[in-house]
């Protein structure tokens, strides 16, 4: 690869390892955030939501402006909402302002990420795709490895706040290497309006849902409010698919993309795998803090071996995507997730650290293998002019499907009891239903992405052994 290129993907792992690190930094500070905020567990749920379902939500029409625009130019925009409301987040006075900047935050990272994505594949030839899709990964994987133990140390000397400071200087950096090393790109394709009441009534229908499953702990599930937000959410995905197919070439989701068997596979896969690392990634370090006792710094560095793990395979899963195909890689990786989290779900109160250990482990590599060849697999499914468009819709079913799965995962957890015992119960039980998750994500990896399962694609890639004689 030349300098130019070398430099312009450094760029790109910069700007990854911004929004990878913000978040999983803050799973560690949540006990500290809800102590100073006097806030409780269901409502602090939301400092990660917010962020997690806007960015979820509008990273689709993220990628639309990346192709439309110029993709350098909305990553420059992105940083800067992302970078100015992480100041204004740091300074709050109280739940509700801290929960509101997390949601602009997502905003600015549903610009940042298509467009990362776009110039990160434009950077590098489409043969090799899975070398891309791998070092965007393993910056995730880098990323999301040190947030824990970054936001550790600061909660620990300083405050949670400065997980929120943090970022300015940063993102600051990470657009000025992009600005010296990424020329100016063209709008990529024409003008479209963009379809703003498809993102309307797939926004209400994800936050109905949430809402549903967040105040069912407190309210109860027969309570009329939670039995009109789970009422209002099947009204209106149906009503987002009927506004699809009314926008035409406009549609958040266009059909010529989701009509790709291939592609919409791949977004299936990753819709019913992401709750799983969404509620590792929240309650691991809750059951660390409150079941064993351990400080935030701690309960970060915990984390570990199930981030460094994930970070690693996130490199090593690009050229192995070369060499093998996305069939085996992916659902590879899909079976890992699913044994892992199932490993994971027989912890109990009392259990001490090295009971968590083998499903991290195994969870970790799931999760680096999974991820960076199934976006891979979804991006290169489409033409090139779609790549940030498809990336931005695979990462939406990602983040949607973890926003849900951790509104599912709080509310069993929440209702399995206050006490300790039934904190660590919630969150077995919670486990399990992530790992049954997980399967069903495999069967569709095994069965759709990269293809349909043949006789011939697994001759193509069963080793070649010497026959025995006699």
């Amino acid at each position: 690869m030349s300098r130019a290129t070398v430099l312009a993907l450094s760029a790109m792992a910069v700007a990854v390892i911004v929004i990878a690190n913000d978040f999983t930094a803050l799973s560690v500070a949540l006990p500290s955030i809800e102590a100073d905020l006097d806030t409780n567990l269901s409502t602090v749920q939301w400092v990660i939501n917010a962020y997690a379902l806007v960015f979820g939500v509008l990273i689709v029409t993220g990628g639309r402006l990346a192709d439309m625009f110029g993709r350098r130019r909305m990553f420059v925009v992105g940083s800067v909402i992302f970078a100015g409301f992480s100041a204004l987040g740091g300074a709050a006075t109280d739940d509700t302002w801290l929960i509101v900047c997390r949601a602009l935050m997502g905003v600015g990272g549903a610009l940042m990420w298509p467009a990362i994505l776009g110039m990160t594949f434009a950077a590098l030839p489409e043969s090799r795709a899975g070398l891309a899709g791998g070092l965007i990964l393993g910056a995730a994987g880098f990323g999301n490895a040190i947030g824990p133990l970054v936001g550790g140390v600061l909660t620990d000397e300083l405050t949670w706040r400065w997980i929120f400071f943090l970022n300015v200087p940063v993102a600051a950096f990470g657009v000025f290497v992009t600005l010296r090393a990424i020329p100016p790109d063209p709008p990529g394709g024409e003008r479209e309006r963009i379809d703003y009441a498809g993102v309307t009534a797939l926004s209400l229908g994800l936050v109905a849902l949430l809402l549903a499953l967040d105040q069912s702990s407190e309210w109860g599930w027969g309570d009329a409010r939670v039995i009109a937000f789970a009422a209002a959410c099947p009204v209106l995905l149906v009503l987002f698919g009927v506004v699809e197919r009314r926008a035409g070439a406009a549609a958040l989701v266009p059909r010529d993309v989701i009509a790709n068997r291939n592609f919409a596979a791949a977004c299936l896969a990753v819709l019913l795998m992401s709750a799983v690392f969404f509620a590792a990634l929240l309650y691991l370090p809750q059951f660390m803090t409150k079941a064993m006792g351990y400080a935030p710094l701690k309960a970060g560095a915990g984390l570990l071996p199930m981030m460094g793990t994930f970070a690693v395979v996130s490199f090593v899963a690009g050229p192995l995507y070369e060499r093998v195909g996305a069939k085996v890689v992916v659902s590879s990786g899909a079976a890992c997730i699913a044994v892992g989290m199932l490993l994971l779900s027989f912890l109990e109160a009392g259990d001490g650290y090295t009971t968590l250990l083998p499903g991290m482990f195994v969870l970790g590599a799931g999760v680096g293998l999974f991820y960076s060849s199934v976006t891979t697999a979804g991006v290169t499914a489409l033409d090139p002019s779609r790549s940030s468009l498809a990336g931005g819709i695979v990462y939406m079913f990602q983040i949607a499907g973890g926003s849900v799965g951790l509104g599912m995962n709080t509310a069993i957890v929440t209702g399995g009891g206050a006490d300790l015992t039934g904190f660590a119960d919630g969150i077995s039980d919670a486990f399990r239903v992530d790992a049954a998750l997980a399967l069903a994500g495999f069967v569709v990896a095994l069965l759709f992405v990269g293809g349909r399962v043949s006789a011939a694609a697994l001759r193509a890639h069963r080793p070649h052994l010497p026959r025995a004689h006699g």
